[in-house]
């Protein structure tokens, strides 16, 4: 699919679908590093490596249990999460609603057939899941949740068909602080200011939600306390930011940057940093359990 010649509208930006949206970020040189960073570029199977082999999949993957199974890739759109839990030893279902060969259920089947791994691809909406109850070990959710048309609902669905003892892993999904912050996430994000259709919820709507399905929710993930989070920056790109926040004076920023090199002060300063971020759209991740029966 060729990227939209003409995003704009009378003056304002046109709203795209996904998949539009993601071909004209494919199609701006000057939006390469953005592309990459969100597992857009080159083909379904090469960006599953990358996802494989990252910081982040690799602090994921402490998280998982320890017997491998039936793992659940809710949201999964073009398969990253389905290859790496694939390659790792699982049986995946994936399901993801969009149909697209791009970054949809038509790229999961491409990667599934290039790879032979055990991944079966379900093309629906997640609110009204086609399985019976109690039938994964593990549903991972990669920046899933904030698309929900029902919150609750999704996150019912998803107790539905996990089985007691079994883990959800939700992650990297935004945060806002109030109503008013959506608006603002998409004006500064260049993908979602092409495609509008963004969601975003409050941090209580999701711990209530998780708690309000039964689950036992194990650990909130701030936006700065884990690579899972502040992927793809690594520690180190992220104590460089921090440090360039100082004032290019009396050494200033060369001391912070120092600092920020032992890695107690560099926890500390992202702790502080926390507590005072009210990004709209920051990303949190969740850990919750089914409780065994």
């Amino acid at each position: 699919m060729s990227a939209p010649d003409d995003p704009e509208i009378d003056g304002r930006t046109a709203k795209l679908t996904w998949e539009q949206a993601v071909a004209a970020l494919l199609a701006d040189p000057q939006q390469a590093s953005l592309a990459r960073d969100c597992y857009f570029d080159g083909t379904a199977v090469e960006a599953g490596a990358r996802y494989w082999a990252s910081e982040e999949w690799q602090t994921v993957r402490s998280l998982l249990p320890a017997v491998r199974g039936k793992a659940l890739d809710i949201g999964a759109g073009r398969g990253i999460a389905s290859y790496a839990l694939a390659r790792d030893g699982w049986k995946v279902c994936a399901l993801e609603p969009d149909g697209s060969t791009l970054v949809g259920a038509g790229a999961i089947r491409g990667l599934a057939a290039a790879t032979g791994y055990p991944i079966d691809v379900f093309e629906t909406f997640g609110e009204n899941l086609p399985f019976e109850s109690e039938q994964f070990d593990l549903i991972i959710a990669r920046q899933s949740l904030h698309h929900a048309r029902d919150l609750r609902a999704l996150i019912r669905e998803l107790y539905r068909v996990l089985r007691p003892g079994g883990r959800l892993i939700a992650l990297r999904d935004h945060v806002i602080s109030s109503a008013g912050d959506l608006a603002r996430f998409h004006e500064v994000h260049s993908l979602h200011r092409l495609y509008g259709g963004e969601h975003a919820y409050l941090l209580e709507e999701y711990t209530s939600a998780i708690r309000g399905a039964g689950f036992s929710l194990q650990k909130v993930i701030a936006p700065l306390e884990s690579p899972i989070n502040f992927a793809p920056l690594t520690r180190e790109t992220l104590a460089a930011g921090v440090a360039d926040q100082f004032p290019d004076f009396f050494s200033a920023r060369r001391i912070a940057r120092r600092l920020l090199r032992s890695r107690p002060i560099m926890s500390l300063a992202l702790k502080v940093l926390g507590r005072v971020d009210n990004r709209p759209g920051r990303l949190y991740s969740f850990i919750a359990d089914r409780r065994g029966t």
